[in-house]
């Protein structure tokens, strides 16, 4: 074999494949259209955000990047949702996207083991089985070995790129499509569809009239990775951001112009994301609302162009320009680059197992918006994990599937992989039942431990996690070993007035009154200063949510016993008698790897999943493991 592993695209899934395939031990080829282009932001100009700040500090807590670029080049922060409960809230942080890129092709470029090839993959190279494959064939005629192979082709597999009449075969504005593979992966009978995704216009910043519009500020810069040591996060540059809205002159050009664009027009075939719609799908969908709001983001330190984030469109240039220039503070507006839409093959992930393996082609890992997703959080929270279960599968170890209580990640992909998607899948908070267990400031703890199982957390990472976990004990304890005193009347400072109630209780107890800070309770136990704010913050929404929390425990252990009993993933269904029909098409369509699996499956009758117990327990049919 020329190499263990070869990649496919140099995108956000991409670089997490192959830095966590090369970083556990094995020999991995990075093929890319454009060496300069890995880790572009090909959209929004920013990482993280509601759930999607969560995914990345799971994928830092596993040993991934995407936390450590976006702290390298972030410039400006902020905790959304801060209003609302602990299980909601996330970062997110604008990126200087030239430092973001150039900070991504130094850590894949220095990655030992892993190198990298400028070209496009237009085939997969069959096996000694048809079921199994040995590597790529490239553009130029290179055909490349390799055991496992992860495709993480984003928007390039078969794309096409659509302004007003305009349309040409390309992934992204003036970058060129992969042609070929698609169509090679038509003929092999996977079951790939497409889907459609957009970008708004990129304006100069020296065009616009800042005073008409509302500036929105950053807080305080704090990272996204655990490797920062608290405190010592370096100060970096932070930028405002500016918040206007459309108008009616606005609606009235787009919809006095909804016929020329392609995707009302019929050009585009793929569905769109229903949750970040073009500025004509709004117009059209939502007719009663009288403005939407358009977000104005800085792109880069050292560039003026600004991103108008809720502004995505495939209309003509003129037409861009014209509605641009009905937005307050937009009138003189320059436009840098149009906006477009794109239209790219995906693979249907119900052909796919949770480890991210394809069903029909063995040593075949998908990830990414190869996938059906939509996102750079989503594509590097798949990438890890298929870069992971390759590596696994080359050493004859157990694949790493994460449980939908146990990381955002386990339910995005067992959402992609149990219910498959017919449009960009968008993760949202609310797809995670357990989300207060899966808060963001407990990533760490949550998946550390596997990471460093597996062997992707080095010594000094795991001895800083092992003194914060410790830490955090001694916080609990000292908070549960101290009292309110009595309080005299004459008390009456906040602090005092919020502890009145809780004299005689544990620090603790009072802790899990609303009213009740911790800086109320500091001179009752002074060595909780000299831990640092965050790991006191995390143990007081520990204490603050307890009962919930174990409410929430209770939960995942009833459901972690159908997630232990395994199902045969080679079963034959349609051989068990006793399923019912719909039963029968929807397993073997997902061909579930566990019980819990298989009753997330829609269609799927409780009473087909009760025989499906008693045959994996007796282990008498097909479908029990082997």
């Amino acid at each position: 074999m020329d190499y263990d592993g070869i990649i496919v695209g140099g995108g956000h899934a991409g670089i997490e494949a192959a830095l966590a395939f090369t970083r556990l031990g094995f020999t991995g080829l990075l093929i890319t259209q454009n060496p300069d282009r890995i880790g572009a932001l090909s959209c929004n100009p920013a990482v993280g955000g509601l759930s999607k700040g969560n995914l990345v500090r799971e994928v830092d807590a596993l040993g991934g990047e995407m936390g450590k670029l976006i702290d390298a080049s972030s410039i400006q922060y902020r905790v959304l949702n801060r209003s609302r409960g602990p299980a909601v809230q996330a970062p997110r942080a604008q990126a200087d996207k030239w430092a973001y890129q150039a900070a991504a092709r130094a850590a894949v470029e220095t990655q030992k083991g892993l190198t990298i090839l400028m070209d496009t993959v237009v085939d997969l190279l069959p096996g000694s089985s048809p079921d199994c494959l040995q590597g790529v064939l490239t553009e130029r005629g290179h055909r490349i070995s390799a055991s496992v192979v992860i495709l993480t082709t984003g928007t390039f597999m078969e794309g096409r790129i659509f302004i007003g009449d305009y349309d040409a075969p390309q992934g992204r504005l003036g970058e060129g499509a992969a042609l070929g593979l698609g169509l090679s992966l038509r003929r092999r009978g996977f079951p790939l569809g497409r889907l459609k995704t957009g970008t708004p216009a990129r304006i100069a910043g020296n065009s616009i009239d800042y005073s008409r519009l509302e500036r929105q500020e950053g807080e305080q810069q704090a990272p996204f990775s655990f490797d920062v040591e608290p405190g010592a996060f370096p100060d970096r540059p932070s930028l405002p951001c500016w918040i206007t809205y459309t108008t009616a002159r606005t609606h009235r050009i787009i919809q006095e112009n909804i016929h020329r664009s392609p995707l009302y027009g019929g050009k585009i075939h793929g569905v769109g994301p229903r949750y970040c719609p073009s500025i004509e799908d709004k117009v059209v969908r939502f007719p009663e609302r009288d403005r939407h709001h358009i977000f104005i983001e800085p792109e880069g330190l050292s560039t003026q162009e600004m991103y108008l984030n809720g502004a995505s469109s495939s209309l003509p240039e003129d037409v861009q320009q014209a509605f641009i220039h009905s937005i307050p503070g937009l009138e003189d507006a320059r436009i840098v680059r149009p906006a477009y839409a794109v239209e790219y093959d995906y693979l249907n992930p119900l052909d796919l197992f949770p480890t991210l393996e394809s069903k029909r082609l063995a040593g075949l890992f998908v990830a990414g918006q190869t996938n059906g997703s939509s996102g750079y959080e989503e594509a590097a929270a798949q990438g890890i994990i298929a870069g992971i279960n390759a590596a696994m599968k080359l050493k004859g170890a157990e694949p790493l599937v994460l449980g939908r209580a146990e990381a955002y990640i386990g339910v995005l992909i067992d959402d992609l992989t149990t219910l498959g998607t017919t449009e960009p899948y968008r993760m949202f908070t609310s797809r995670a039942e357990h989300r207060l267990v899966l808060r963001q400031d407990t990533a760490d703890s949550r998946l550390s431990p596997k990471a460093r199982a597996l062997g992707l957390v080095q010594e000094q990472r795991w001895e800083r996690f092992q003194r914060k976990t410790q830490a955090l004990e001694v916080i609990r304890e000292l908070l549960r070993s101290r009292s309110v005193p009595g309080l005299k009347e004459q008390e009456r400072s906040n602090a005092a007035l919020s502890l009145r109630p809780h004299g005689g209780d544990t620090l603790e107890r009072a802790l899990t009154d609303s009213a009740v800070g911790l800086e109320a309770l500091m001179p009752y136990a002074p060595e909780l200063r000299a831990y640092p704010e965050e790991w006191l913050n995390r143990a007081r929404l520990d204490i603050k949510y307890a009962g919930y929390l174990e409410k929430e425990r209770r939960a995942v252990a009833r459901n972690a016993k159908m997630e232990a009993i395994k199902l045969d993933r080679d079963a034959d269904y349609r051989a068990i008698p006793g399923l019912s029909a719909e039963s029968k098409e929807k397993l073997s369509e997902v061909h579930p790897l566990t019980l819990g699996q298989a009753a997330r499956i829609p269609g799927v009758r409780q009473g087909d999943i009760a025989l499906l117990m008693v045959l994996a327990k007796t282990k008498s049919s097909p479908a029990a493991e082997s």
